[in-house]
């Protein structure tokens, strides 16, 4: 494996050029299970709470993660401009 086929692997690989579900899909469809129990007591109501909790700072990590990926994709675009123009 050369190093233009190593790029096109790795670029694939970040802009998520493949045939799985991405995470929004599993954030989106553990959401609506979430919504769709109904607590019978004190107890169960305070961990549905915990979790509907926990998914939300899933989303805001993800959206992280996601903007840290754009922008390194936006250097890694960079970086190949400036070796191509040597």
């Amino acid at each position: 494996m050369n190093y233009s086929d190593l790029n096109k692997v790795t670029r694939k690989f970040l802009i998520g050029e493949n045939s799985k579900p991405g995470i929004h899909s599993y954030i989106q469809a553990l959401s609506e299970t979430l919504s769709k129990f109904k607590p019978k007591s004190m107890l169960e109501s305070r961990r549905l709470e915990i979790a509907n909790s926990q998914l939300k700072e899933i989303r805001r990590s993800v959206r992280k993660l996601e903007e840290q990926v754009n922008v390194l994709q936006e250097q890694l675009k960079v970086l190949e401009e400036g070796t191509d123009n040597k």
